[in-house]
């Protein structure tokens, strides 16, 4: 319908002059100023999303933390767990054989490292005050004459830098709550989280994949199984690589006659989960306990024995073991397990290095569209499955 009063041929007029000049602006500005501009906010959209998420998830650590734990668990137990049910066990049994024999293995390795601590503790006392006391009058009569102020300030140095970052990661480990009832609890839920995941992991995923609308449920189904699978090789991988550092370590130390061997060499398995930083600081207590105990030479020798393992660890096992789809730069690891410390102390970083791999598989399934392409991101041994495929139409 025509209209003849002039108004609307004001607007379609002042509509179009300024459109104009909003070209002609949009002209002036630099191509390379309006792709940073463009980027920026975007930028700024998801570092908001992920703080938020950061928020949260440090308002819900009592419930984040046993989940992660329990789900880096089932990982650790999923390839002798699928192992037993691809042979026909029944799942109640395989669970409690699973989740008693890892309580029975950590329990033993704690017992013996406890024990061997025990026995040789005065000794090693006694040798570690003596060598402190030859490493003193060294300093003060050897080539650097130093004076007893002068170590004296440069210990007390050291020993506030080793308390702050003790107390920072000590908080970090405390994550679960400030009482004994919080650890206990978050023991519980953990243990809970796990037995249902090892019990029900099909329902709980299906139920999960539900939450998302019908057009994305592909997508998310399989980038979910991609960053499984991925945790579990991690795990695996990382399981593998926590016994030859202990082994090495272990076996080294036991031949250079250092105290202490069987203790060093659990503290190694247990601290090897936490990569690059935990082998490094596992590394230098045995080290230490060398120097003290044996002498310079003993510990040069265990210096050489703990940066052999851990070149081996680091260009040929992980390399080898880890994969493409896990593989995650040096670099990268040192970065995200710095920064998990930072923000959340010993879980942070050791939580740091799979939830970097689970995101990195999941991105890269996404920019992808994996789900086209099945054969690419083939699901196998996941948690979500039941019992793999032995009989035609049946799973």
């Amino acid at each position: 319908m025509a209209q003849t009063d002039g108004k609307p041929r004001a607007s379609l007029r002042d509509a179009f002059r300024q459109r104009t000049v909003d070209t002609e602006i949009g002209t002036t500005i630099p191509r390379g100023l309006r792709v940073a501009t463009a980027y920026s906010w975007r930028l700024v959209v998801v570092a908001g999303a992920v703080g938020l998420a950061v928020w949260l998830i440090i308002q819900l650590k009592l419930l984040v933390i046993p989940l992660l734990i329990a789900v880096l668990v089932a990982a650790l137990l999923w390839p002798a767990f699928s192992w037993m049910l691809a042979r026909r066990v029944p799942r109640w049994l395989a669970i409690i054989v699973s989740v008693v024999g890892t309580l029975a293995i950590v329990t033993g390795l704690l017992w013996l490292a406890v024990w061997q601590i025990g026995l040789q503790w005065t000794s090693v006392r006694d040798k570690t005050v003596q060598g402190v006391q030859q490493l003193r009058e060294y300093l003060i009569a050897g080539p650097l004459h130093l004076t007893a102020a002068q170590i004296d300030a440069f210990l007390q140095q050291a020993v506030g830098v080793v308390q702050e970052q003790a107390q920072l990661l000590w908080s970090g480990a405390l994550a679960l709550g400030s009482t004994v009832g919080h650890i206990a609890t978050g023991f519980l839920l953990a243990v809970f989280i796990l037995l249902t995941l090892l019990a029900d992991g099909a329902g709980i995923w299906r139920w999960t994949v539900r939450l998302f609308p019908l057009q994305a449920r592909a997508a998310v189904d399989g980038a979910g199984r991609a960053g499984w699978r991925t945790v579990v090789n991690y795990a695996r991988t990382q399981l593998l690589v926590a016994t030859i550092d202990a082994i090495g370590i272990g076996v080294g130390a036991f031949l250079l006659g250092v105290p202490l061997a069987v203790p060093v060499g659990v503290l190694v398995f247990l601290g090897s989960f936490i990569p690059i930083v935990g082998a490094v600081l596992t590394g230098a207590v045995a080290v230490f306990l060398a120097l003290a105990y044996n002498g310079w030479w003993i510990a040069l020798w265990m210096l050489v024995v703990v940066l052999g393992v851990q070149q081996l660890e680091g260009h040929v096992l992980q390399p080898l073991l880890m994969g493409s789809a896990v593989k995650v730069h040096p670099l990268g690891v040192v970065l995200v397990v710095a920064g998990g410390a930072l923000i959340a102390g010993i879980p942070g970083a050791l939580f740091a290095v799979p939830l970097a791999a689970f995101v990195n598989v999941v991105a890269v399934y996404l920019s992808r569209r994996g789900w086209e392409h099945p054969a690419t991101f083939a699901p196998d041994d996941l948690i979500w499955n039941t019992v793999p495929r032995t009989r035609k139409g049946g799973a």
